[in-house]
């Protein structure tokens, strides 16, 4: 079983580390089921991307902007919001840990 406090800890401080701002693991792999922990300095962010089928984002550390052309939103320490179904990136306000579920296809 998984502690996500302290894999949350143990990836900012990897992230730190990083000359990208950045780390992350797979936890979960299971049929179409992907749960990864992110980890992003403050001021990293993940350039736009696709969203898969479905997915979630819960904000585990810090405060975190998940940007769309539709707009912004701002998710802090233990909120939990659905991956909008666009094109999205996301940016660290502050160093942040992030858990991603995600059902792809």
């Amino acid at each position: 079983m998984d502690d996500l406090n302290a894999l949350a800890d143990e990836h900012v401080t990897a992230a730190h580390a990083d000359p990208h701002g950045r780390s992350a693991h797979l936890l979960v792999h299971e049929d179409c089921l992907r749960q990864s922990i992110i980890a992003l300095t403050a001021g990293t962010r993940l350039d736009e991307h696709n969203a898969p089928p479905a997915a979630s984002l819960q904000v585990l550390r810090g405060v975190v902007l998940i940007t769309t052309v539709s707009g912004d939103t701002e998710l802090g320490s233990g909120q939990l919001h659905p991956v909008p179904q666009e094109r999205h990136g996301l940016l660290a306000v502050e160093d942040a840990a992030v858990l991603l579920t995600a059902v792809n296809d």
